[in-house]
């Protein structure tokens, strides 16, 4: 008999954890220096032009996000799981040697791809494996891992580029994430679409006419949790792409914006520890939208300091407003999205939240580049701000699996 949970389950889980220790890693490379990048190596100042990579990112994530859940559904969790590391192996061999920033722009669309497949299937299986009572902790322990080793690159990176230049060093890091993921991945991961007929008994619930419809627009908690994805993405566009030119701007050197770019990601990895399994005692609803409303408040700290110091605050509210938001939203449309489609409710889900990456970095470099840094800033705390309130109003509290599709009112 197939056995739910952590435990039952500890070493696939425990190797998936490491695996999206590494899938964290390949974006935790750029985090810090490919503003730096575009500056120095291809004369590119202008916000909207740096940030170019950031909308192709986004765009190509987040369709591949939606793919990889019907995918899943369809062909496995495992072999989608590799096809992202195979996509993976070139973008950092790219990024070392890329002669135009046309190039980057370029490693960074085969990037998203590869995010999508591997971060979602990732997701998936260890909502799978962990079953209805632990999906808020494994859902922590995912992202925990994700955006610990984010932290974790973006702080060696900065490092590196700091003492031996922006090009090769940093992306050095990359080949060795990509090859232990993908060695790791044939080896010794097992499938797990077996565990989610084991969660129902047999019964898998009633898929609606349109997922895409029902996890986007209808279904009041799905479609509260998808609004609030798009809106926390976003604001983190505008600190992976801005925040490094606006500390450039105020003297910090590659090394120190690398820490600052470590700070956020590595509080928000370490929070979600405690705030995912906390969310399976609790509830998910409060700690979205307190989520929310931490964030815009770290975001808006940003235009009010001067120096390192206010800067690292900033960071640390912005990690831990989204450490109670990022596991937590996974959680709750997990809870709501019968195992029938789960895979795909997933996948609409982390489709409406990278593209918050593509809408942050159109609507950010705009913004910046017409009104300045500090307007484009208050304006993504106002939206996050409005966001929790969103979930508050709509979301509803410990909804319950949905095992037939809500009606349309």
């Amino acid at each position: 008999m197939t056995a739910l949970g952590i435990r039952e389950n500890a070493a696939q889980f425990g190797l998936l954890v490491l695996i999206n220790g590494f899938v964290g890693g390949m974006v935790g490379l750029e985090r810090a220096i490919l503003p730096t990048l575009a500056e120095e190596e291809f004369g590119r100042v202008a916000a909207a032009s740096v940030l170019a990579f950031l909308v192709v990112f986004g765009l190509t994530k987040a369709a591949t996000n939606y793919g990889a859940g019907r995918l899943a559904d369809r062909f496995g969790r495992k072999p989608i799981l590799l096809a992202g590391w195979l996509v993976a192996l070139p973008v950092p061999l790219v990024l070392m040697w890329a002669p135009t920033w046309g190039w980057v722009v370029g490693a960074n669309a085969l990037l998203g791809v590869s995010q999508g497949l591997t971060w979602s299937t990732a997701v998936i299986m260890k909502i799978d494996l962990a079953g209805p009572k632990q999906r808020g902790l494994a859902m922590g322990l995912n992202e925990f891992a994700g955006y610990l080793a984010v932290a974790g690159a973006a702080v060696a990176s900065g490092f590196l580029a700091a003492r031996y230049g922006v090009r090769p060093a940093p992306f050095l890091l990359g080949v060795g994430f990509a090859l232990a993921g993908t060695l790791l991945t044939v080896l010794f991961v097992r499938e797990t679409a077996g565990h989610v007929a084991a969660e129902q008994g047999g019964v898998m619930g009633t898929v609606p006419d349109s997922p895409f419809l029902e996890a986007s627009f209808v279904d009041p908690t799905l479609s509260a949790a998808s609004q609030a994805g798009f809106v926390n993405n976003l604001n983190d566009a505008l600190a992976w792409g801005l925040f490094p030119i606006v500390f450039a701007a105020q003297g910090l050197d590659l090394a120190q914006i690398g820490l600052l770019a470590g700070l956020y990601p590595a509080v928000w990895g370490l929070g979600q520890l405690v705030t995912g399994a906390a969310s399976d005692r609790y509830g998910r609803k409060r700690f979205i939208v307190v989520g929310m409303l931490v964030q815009a408040a770290g975001l808006l700290l940003v235009p009010a300091s001067e120096g390192f110091a206010g800067y690292a605050a900033s960071a640390v509210l912005m990690g831990l407003g989204t450490a109670l938001v990022y596991p937590t939203l996974l959680a709750a449309v997990g809870d709501r999205a019968a195992a029938s489609w789960r895979a795909r409710a997933v996948g609409t889900y982390r489709l409406w939240r990278d593209s918050g990456y593509a809408a942050g970095a159109i609507a950010v470099g705009v913004l910046a580049d017409r009104y300045g840094a500090d307007v484009a800033i208050i304006a993504v705390a106002a939206l996050t701000a409005m966001s929790g309130l969103v979930v508050a109003w709509r979301m509803r509290p410990d909804a319950p699996m949905m095992l037939a599709p809500s009606p349309v009112t």
